[in-house]
């Protein structure tokens, strides 16, 4: 009986950066392809969230270092909050390692 071939995976799939959620003091990793939002869920981390499409803003918290991209043109944030480091984790993904500021994150237990 033959294995089956793994699922098909690109680079960015393998990219994963550190992510420092404050002030829980927590870490994690979040890889390119997917939202911090995903990723702190896996660490076993809550973080606020509500729609997770990017517009209702429960999840809205702010990057004090590193760098997030979009899948999509803008996400519910003005060109002011986004350059004040603002950011949505519900769909945003990690370009660098980050450091966010989130004081309603909770660790889950287990």
């Amino acid at each position: 009986m033959n294995a089956p071939f793994p699922p098909a995976t690109t680079d960015a799939e393998h990219v994963r950066h550190v992510v420092k959620l404050l002030p829980l003091h927590r870490e994690f990793t979040a890889s390119t392809t997917q939202s911090l939002l995903q990723a702190a869920l896996q660490a076993g981390i809550e973080l606020p969230s509500s729609c997770r499409n990017g517009t209702c803003r429960a999840c809205i918290c702010r990057a004090l270092s590193g760098t997030v991209a979009y899948p999509m043109a803008w996400p519910g944030l003005s060109a002011e909050e986004k350059a004040e480091g603002w950011c949505l984790p519900c769909v945003a993904r990690a370009q660098s390692d980050l450091v966010l500021e989130q004081p309603l994150a909770l660790a889950l237990p287990g």
